[in-house]
């Protein structure tokens, strides 16, 4: 979802850098093959997660959903050469996809690819990250920021997305709706919370940054 009218939100697209053509073909591929492919981050958001990774050169990098790996190799543009991103979906379906994709970049020997539950997987990773960007199911975001808190390095960041689901957090709750009932507690939690910094950015369907004190 668009929160700016559409003519001020093609200017911004068309004055922001390109998309590199790796991204182009996994853009046109996800769309060709794979279900829901609005869940790709796209190109704006995925030059904005590309400018904030270059901003911080992390070393190490934890990504919550892969989905089609267009965030992850977004992400690892401003990864160290050492660096290591580990990325993490349920969905096994896309595990070849992903893979293919992360082969082809310059970045096959950083990236690290787990298939399975992301509550089950982080707590096995012993390495502390500078950077985490949380795009999965979005009733466990509570739950994946408590688990990576203190997995975090001192200024390191924290990256959600779809904090604004389509405008739902500002509109009449229904009970039944436990995403959206999460993610209001969950942007509450990350308001409030004295170890970290929080900006909440209206970018494509909201993108928090927190910086870890």
């Amino acid at each position: 979802m668009h929160f700016l009218p559409e003519n001020i939100d093609n200017y911004v697209v068309n004055h922001s850098q390109q998309e590199p053509s790796i991204l182009k073909e996994l853009s046109k591929e996800t769309w060709q093959k794979v279900l829901n492919p609005r869940m790709i981050s796209g190109a704006f958001q995925g030059r904005v997660l590309s400018m904030i990774s270059k901003l911080i050169n992390p070393k190490n990098i934890l990504e919550i959903g892969t989905y089609t790996g267009y965030s992850a190799l977004c992400l690892a543009e401003g990864m160290k050469k050492n660096g290591v991103l580990h990325t993490i979906d349920k969905n096994e379906e896309l595990e070849e996809l992903q893979s293919n994709f992360f082969q082809k970049s310059a970045y096959k020997n950083n990236i690290k690819q787990h298939v399975g539950k992301a509550l089950e997987i982080i707590p096995k990773i012993e390495e502390k990250f500078d950077l985490v960007f949380i795009d999965a199911d979005k009733s466990n975001y509570i739950n994946y920021f408590n688990l990576i808190i203190d997995k975090m390095n001192s200024g390191g960041i924290i990256l959600s997305d779809n904090v604004l689901w389509s405008g739902k957090v500002v509109e009449k709750l229904n009970p039944k709706d436990i995403d959206t009932k999460t993610l209001l507690a969950y942007n509450q939690l990350l308001n409030n919370d004295s170890r970290i910094e929080t900006v909440l950015l209206p970018i494509r369907d909201g993108l928090t940054i927190s910086r870890v004190i």
